[in-house]
């Protein structure tokens, strides 16, 4: 349990020929911008960090303070700039434009260097012996936003990711504002070294609700629904459902974290994997959105060996 006043329900097992081999327990929690339609497992209002499902609501400010029109921003650009991205060539690509346009040196990205997630992009670094990057970082293109909106206020760039830093106080009101927080809950640093804030779930799914269904950041909705690539990349949660859907927006955050906004519909829907498997929140999210009717897309449910046999399957508890 995730919390001793929590209760998790059991979401997704493993059946290996008749015999349960894992079990994923976490929470759901379905609504509307102004109430919860639906929960599977009590989450008690228990506060999570929001770790990257917060980019999107950061990305805002982009827009609030004009960083989009004073420097001519693509769609993909301000993608980018939300996204959680797989470290391909389109994505570092993308954030050295960015950096290049914003006249902003790469060597001013405090997020640190981490190998890409992708694979391909992995291997093609191996190939060439070519060491990763800060650009290769899944969170280069959000800090490469938060150093254009430092340059075009006059905010210090070599300490943005401070907690006191003006840019800093910025995102969290706008977070605050936008997730309808009216207290204070725990704050820490994200894996890329800037703040982070929790909240109930509810919480932030209404945040997305508030941001997406608000013509003043369509340009956001747009980056989402016409660019799922750059959101995620190759074999990202978040770009399939985008890919494969009309009108679905996604995105993962790190410990088992992803929202669902149905931007027809205005709802949405968070789900929470307490052991943080990618592989039980993927299926969880697809197999909800599908028995949803907001979209059909495909997820394997089979267990096989290594020949291609199979012998087991997920079933989610839904």
């Amino acid at each position: 349990m995730m919390n001793k006043n929590t209760e998790p329900a059991k979401l997704v097992v493993f059946n290996r020929d008749g015999l349960i081999e894992r079990e994923h327990f976490g929470y759901v929690v379905r609504c509307d911008k102004y109430h919860v339609i639906e929960k599977i497992g009590d989450d008690k209002h228990y506060p999570f960090y929001m770790r990257s499902c917060a980019k999107p609501l950061q990305a805002a400010l982009l827009i609030d303070y004009e960083l989009d029109t004073k420097f001519d921003m693509t769609e993909e650009e301000i993608a980018i700039c939300s996204a959680s991205h797989a470290g391909e060539n389109v994505h570092i690509n993308l954030v050295q434009n960015l950096l290049n346009k914003l006249g902003i040196s790469s060597k001013k990205l405090k997020c640190g260097v981490h190998e890409p997630i992708s694979k391909s992009a992995q291997d093609e670094l191996l190939k060439t012996n070519t060491p990763p990057s800060a650009i290769h970082n899944n969170c280069s293109g959000k800090h490469a936003m938060m150093l254009g909106l430092c340059k075009i206020n006059d905010w210090d760039m070599d300490n943005y990711e401070s907690i006191n830093h003006p840019l800093q106080k910025e995102i969290k009101r706008k977070i605050y504002e936008l997730c309808e927080i009216k207290t204070n809950y725990p704050e820490t640093k994200d894996g890329c070294g800037v703040p982070i804030y929790s909240m109930p779930l509810e919480n932030m799914v209404k945040g997305y609700l508030n941001l997406f269904s608000n013509p003043k950041y369509e340009k956001i909705k747009k980056a989402f629904l016409n660019h799922a690539y750059e959101i995620g990349g190759e074999n990202r949660t978040d770009t399939k459902i985008i890919a494969n859907s009309k009108n679905l927006i996604a995105k993962v955050g790190a410990e088992g974290l992803c929202i669902v906004i149905n931007t027809e519909l205005e709802e949405g829907f968070i789900v929470k994997i307490c052991d943080s498997n990618m592989q039980a929140r993927e299926i969880v999210t697809i197999d909800l959105i599908n028995n949803l009717n907001w979209a059909k897309i495909d997820v394997s449910h089979d267990i096989k060996t290594i020949h291609g046999d199979k012998i087991g399957e997920v079933i989610t508890l839904l």
